[in-house]
């Protein structure tokens, strides 16, 4: 394609842009005449799904999104909650999944250098990071191939930027063959009355480029991200960005050392859309104009035409408001970091946005209906079928209880992560109190004794699928039960809403459904949604993927020395289960691994029940009561207490799991349940504390020994299980004969 600004503007050039026939029409009424190509670019980048939302800002208008620790919700780069002592935790969600999938590298390590900027535009010195990742089936011929780009990508930015990973996810499922999802979260510690907004402020003053050079790579990437794939993806190579962590390590200091001075009065990163969005988004939102001059972008390859340079994604840089006396002071930093300082343009008070080169207007549009005016769409979506209950009874139990335990421990989806998280680093800054293995990461903050954050991020696609309402809730319950897990106070949340085509009544339904479910759970469970992302159009050949609403959320620890693991179960422990018996098999780990079927409707969230049974464990830890604390999600009550078992290297003997349908007991998949573990001493306390509250509390056994007993149905040796569930991984990362090998159960 030509980069001419004399190019004709075609229905075919159109189209090429991921425009619609009545969306271009919808440009011609707007400005009065044919764009030029920068002009059509632009309106590209700004109105398409990933950066425009135009399919889902109706339905995200309905989610909660302030509270009382909330200090900036959605609508600048990441969401700012209070944490006391003036200080503010800083974090967001965002997808990288198009470009993941098509260079598995880079596309990865982008995505985490982006949400790292997100981060540390605020203000903030990011302190952690997760990833939630879903791959293809296991057997999917490209899956092993991505899984190694995709980890090494994480790790390579995240390891050299300097930022701990203490959390996050990966799944496997046929349905992410043709369109992985990388989910990239961070979050930054900040001083309360030092945040950094992106509202332009002042009459003609300086526009200033800071940062890497822009180079050709990333552009057209929002756009690429707004479509659907099929057999002309590797074409699409191009549209992917290139990344440099020790750049932005460099740009994280600067940016830091400037805000310091009191030069900075607005400032973006250059995300998606680069230039086009980080300057619309400034001028739009301070309600004024904005106007570049193209000569005066750095860049690092000759010949780039102002289309190029307007939609390059070309990774480290921000576009900054200046106060115009700090300019000498602010450039000698950047000098200092080896990083470009540029003044590329000014604010004006005319609400356009011109873009200048050589001499010529190559664009002059009008910047707040560039965001305002972008079409927003109420999309047919019809409700997804709700399936019929599904009795316990209808489902054989195994005939061998160990060998289906430890199925699910040594499965795709059940074995341990260890092989991925251990090539992040986990432990940099020195603050990691929890690292990724357990319900949440836990991070001490920076200047306090006692004070820590939680970090958990969760979703389960084959609920959501199966009743979007209640899988979109027990996104949220389930992110909210890990962060209480360990004894703190569930803050605030982030979203990463993955969905196929909206343009589908039924996929607009999941997306529509889950927001329903996400928004009724925040509300209930006081986790308001303050940032987050949405990614549609995650389909291939038509085909789409699992809908995965990713939840994210922080909490607060007041005092870290009294936090629960899940791995500190001792000798002697007494262990309970807090909340009703299992009996929902529907939509189990033990139903698909097991029993070779998906089937049924997901486990229904009763939110009271969820607040109630979880103020209740999370003032139990506090108390210092409890020795170990697991919540209970995918395979049940017996998986939740065989990876406590596990992770404390401790047998256990459990006694009583109630009569009736024992394998819906053990493998059922009903919420708002822990299992802890508490001292014998205490036990009696702790069991009738938990009666007069209310909670229901079954005493199950105690821990001790080398065996894994679960009354006449399980006896298996916890080595031989840690085994199995630890070799999976790394087996199948080397290759088909490594899993050809017995398994060390056997």
């Amino acid at each position: 394609m030509t980069t001419s600004n004399e190019t004709s503007i075609t229905p075919a050039l159109v189209a090429s842009h991921g425009l619609k026939t009545d969306e271009y029409q919808r440009i011609l009424d707007l400005i009065g005449r044919e764009p030029t190509l920068t002009e059509l670019g632009i309106f590209s980048a700004m109105w398409n799904e990933h950066c425009s939302y135009k399919s889902s800002k109706k339905w995200l208008r309905t989610l909660p999104t302030t509270g009382p620790r909330v200090i900036q919700g959605p609508g600048e780069n990441a969401g700012v909650v209070d944490i006391g002592d003036g200080d503010v935790v800083v974090f967001k969600m965002e997808s990288h999944n198009h470009p993941s999938y098509i260079e598995p590298y880079q596309g990865a390590a982008t995505g985490v250098g982006g949400i790292l900027r997100d981060v540390f535009t605020m203000g903030a010195r990011p302190i952690a990071a997760m990833n939630a990742l879903r791959f293809g089936a296991h057997d999917h011929p490209k899956t092993r191939h991505l899984i190694s780009g995709v980890v090494a990508g994480v790790g390579g930015y995240g390891n050299s930027f300097g930022v701990p990973t203490v959390g996050g996810e990966v799944e496997f499922d046929a349905r992410y063959n043709g369109n992985i999802l990388v989910n990239a979260f961070a979050a930054g510690l900040a001083k309360a009355d030092a945040i950094f907004l992106s509202e332009a402020k002042g009459v003609g003053l300086p526009v200033v480029y800071l940062g890497a050079k822009t180079g050709r790579d990333g552009v057209g990437g929002a756009t690429m991200a707004s479509a659907e794939f099929d057999e002309s993806i590797e074409e699409k190579r191009p549209t992917v960005q290139v990344g440099d962590p020790f750049t932005e390590k460099c740009l994280l200091e600067a940016c830091l050392e400037l805000m310091q001075t009191g030069a900075v009065i607005a400032i973006q990163d250059m995300g998606a859309a680069g230039l086009t969005c980080s300057a619309v988004e400034m001028g739009a939102k301070g309600n004024l104009g904005i106007e570049l001059n193209l000569d005066d972008v750095p860049v690092r390859e000759d010949a780039m035409s102002a289309y190029e340079m307007m939609l390059s994604e070309s990774q480290e840089r921000m576009l900054m408001v200046l106060r115009p006396e700090k300019e000498d002071e602010a450039a000698a930093i950047f000098k200092k970091w080896g990083l470009d300082f540029a003044i590329v343009g000014k604010t004006t008070d005319d609400l356009r946005f011109r873009i200048l080169m050589a001499g010529s207007e190559v664009a002059n549009l009008p910047i707040k209906e560039l965001g305002d005016e972008a079409p927003e769409y109420d999309r047919p979506h019809v409700a997804t079928p709700d399936i019929p209950p599904l009795d316990a009874r209808q489902i054989a139990p195994p005939q061998d209880y160990g060998k289906a335990l430890m199925t699910l421990i040594g499965s795709a989806n059940g074995c341990s992560r260890r092989w991925v998280w251990e090539q992040y680093d986990t432990m940099i800054q020195g603050n990691t109190l929890v690292r990724p293995g357990g319900d949440a990461g836990v991070v001490r903050v920076e200047g306090h004794d006692t004070k820590a954050l939680a970090f958990s991020s969760d979703v389960t696609p084959r609920y959501v699928e199966a009743n979007p309402y209640e899988g979109g809730k027990q996104a949220v319950a389930e992110c909210w039960r890990n962060i209480n897990a360990t004894g703190a106070e569930p803050l605030a949340s982030t979203d990463n809403l993955n969905f196929g085509n909206p343009e589908k009544p039924e996929i607009m339904g999941q997306l529509v459904g889950a927001i329903k479910g996400i928004g009724e759970a925040c509300k209930a469970l006081s986790f308001p949604i303050v940032s987050g992302n949405v990614s549609l159009y995650n389909e291939t050949n038509g085909v789409a993927i699992l809908p995965t609403p990713t939840i994210a959320g922080v909490g607060l620890l007041p005092d870290w020395n009294v936090m629960a693991r899940i791995d500190t179960m001792k000798d002697g422990n007494v262990l309970f289960l807090i909340g009703e018996d299992g009996s929902h098999l529907g939509q189990s780990a033990f139903l698909r691994d097991v029993g070779g079927k998906v089937d049924g409707p997901p486990p229904p969230v009763d939110l009271d029940k969820e607040k109630k049974h979880g103020l209740f464990v999370r003032e139990a830890i506090r108390s210092g009561t409890l020795s170990a604390c697991h919540d209970i999600s995918s395979g049940g009550l017996v998986v939740a207490l065989a990876e406590m078992a596990m992770g404390a290297s401790c047998g256990l003997t459990i006694e009583d799991i109630g009569e009736d349908l024992p394998h819906a007991r053990l493998f059922g998949e009903d919420q708002a349940r822990y299992v802890v573990a508490v001292s014998a001493d205490n036990a009696d306390d702790f069991a009738g504390t938990a009666s007069a509250a209310s909670v229901p509390v079954r005493r199950l056994g105690s821990a001790g020994g080398a065996a894994f007993r679960v009354t006449e149905l399980i006896d298996l040796d916890v080595e031989h299980m840690k085994a199995a569930h630890e070799n999976w991984f790394p087996d199948y990362m080397a290759g088909p004969a490594a899993m050809d090998r017995p398994a060390a159960a056997e």
